[in-house]
């Protein structure tokens, strides 16, 4: 799948072939049932030219991967937790990543709170002051441009597809999942 999404355009079993083996040595056949096996599955489509077929990714790399987060994310017995460890491990260039892309989906703001001011020298007062500065910061943001939304020209993976596809760097599944 690497070599089809690389691409982005319909591909011969010749063509990935060609390219794989600047890696390694690798036979027609290996990457011809690679192939076929995706399309099985539905990860490619095919059309017939000539005697050849040639294959087209049936969904972009961004909705197969967020097929795998989202699938992972269903099977947590605890969805927040989840997301606040996922949030935790991302580094500031995904963060601000994520922040694009929440300004592309513009989700509807939540409304704001009243949350009473506690008295002054009160455990507290500290954070009221940081929600209200991360406020600030959040409207900020919102009045910066948005970058154009990423074209998906396909439905993500079916649920539990994902796990079929080969993903090991060696051997006969490089040429549909190597990385």
């Amino acid at each position: 799948m690497t070599r089809v999404w690389k691409w982005n355009r319909p591909v011969t079993v010749r063509e990935v072939l060609e390219d794989l083996q600047q890696e390694r040595s690798i036979a027609y056949t290996t990457v011809m049932t690679v192939m076929d096996n995706l399309y099985q599955k539905g990860w490619v489509r095919r059309e017939a030219e000539g005697r050849a077929y040639r294959y087209a990714a049936v969904s972009t790399r961004a909705a197969y991967a967020a097929a795998l987060m989202n699938e992972a994310w269903q099977r947590s017995d605890n969805q927040a937790a989840a997301l606040v460890a996922f949030f935790g491990m991302m580094s500031p260039e995904q963060r601000d990543a994520l922040g694009d892309a929440m300004r592309v989906i513009q989700l509807p703001a939540e409304e704001p709170r009243e949350v009473p001011a506690p008295p002054e020298g009160a455990e507290g007062a500290e954070e009221s002051e940081g929600a209200e500065e991360a406020g600030e910061a959040a409207e900020a943001g919102e009045e910066q441009g948005s970058p154009e939304p990423a074209q998906d020209s396909g439905a993500p993976p079916a649920p539990g597809a994902a796990a079929e596809l080969p993903e090991s760097e060696g051997g006969a599944a490089e040429a549909g999942g190597g990385r």
